[in-house]
């Protein structure tokens, strides 16, 4: 009987930012001549990785925008102008939305402090009480202090 041989093989996880791809392959995997990667690149749309040596090192995000890139030149019609200009804007809503969320955290953590704080003002409120004859207000334990000596004979 023959014996069967098992073998198992590690899957390395990669970031899906880290530069992986040499130029041929992010051009071959996005369907593009590399050409057009390094035109990209020198537009400002598209900013690879470097290699010790100066090579481009293409991520996976960097493939995909390539995708969504020339999806919008092939089947919106945009120019390259164009594509900036929606790649600047994406990359400001993304900030904004960032900048609303944090805000929005903000405004969580200022709500539960100001709950704690009405609490606190709330509890106090039932231990001080109003002198009459000066309006201030004193804990409730120490109002002894404040009476005032009633004379005999009035």
């Amino acid at each position: 009987m023959a014996s069967r041989r098992t073998r198992t093989t590690a899957r390395l996880e990669v970031s899906s930012d880290r530069g992986v791809f040499m130029i041929s392959v992010a051009a071959e995997l996005a369907e593009m001549h590399p050409q057009t990667l390094r035109m990209y690149e020198a537009r400002g749309l598209i900013e690879p990785k470097r290699s010790p040596k100066g090579t481009r090192l293409y991520s996976q995000e960097d493939v995909e925008l390539l995708r969504r890139i020339q999806e919008m030149t092939n089947e919106l019609g945009l120019n390259l102008a164009g594509v900036e200009r929606v790649l600047d804007l994406e990359a400001k809503l993304e900030r904004a939305q960032a900048r609303v969320d944090a805000l929005e955290r903000r405004a969580e953590e200022l709500k539960a402090e100001v709950e704690k704080l009405m609490a606190a003002r709330d509890k106090l409120r039932g231990e001080l009480v109003p002198l009459k004859h000066t309006g201030a207000l004193v804990p409730a334990k120490d109002l002894e202090r404040f009476r005032i000596p009633v004379e005999r004979g009035e």
